[in-house]
């Protein structure tokens, strides 16, 4: 399961880096910004309140705080690792796309309800800061 995973997550990531508007980092996190924020930064320190979907590249949800009705909140350097670096590109009102490849997810591991080396995708909206 975990090498069939890879390679459909890494095959993913290739074509959905073609993709117009999607800019890929260092690290290899890829993110979409569906709308700018206007407000204050995000660094690793920061908490944050937000709203997300995160989705498995079938399109399958995993977790959204949308659905529970209420933003989470937690600090931004203590979430997985493409998440929290996508979460310091952000400025407070912004709406984000993240492809997170498995390597700064969940690894080999994979985590509750998601398989090892999967490719996660979360939609974001950074609601504040502090």
């Amino acid at each position: 399961m975990a090498s069939t995973n890879k390679a459909m997550s890494d095959a993913y990531m290739v074509e959905n880096a073609k993709k117009a508007g999607v800019k890929t980092t260092e690290s290899g996190l890829q993110y979409e910004i569906l709308r700018e924020g206007k407000g204050a930064a995000t660094t690793n320190n920061s908490m944050v309140k937000v709203h997300y979907t995160g989705k498995m590249i079938d399109g399958s949800s995993f977790d959204s705080s949308y659905d529970r009705g209420e933003p989470a909140t937690f600090s931004a350097g203590a979430v997985i690792p493409g998440f929290s670096e996508g979460l310091q590109l952000m400025k407070e009102g912004g709406k984000y796309e993240f492809y997170i490849p498995s390597d700064i997810a969940y690894g080999e591991a994979g985590n509750a309800g998601i398989e090892p080396n999967s490719t996660l995708i979360f939609t974001v909206e950074l609601l504040s800061v502090k």
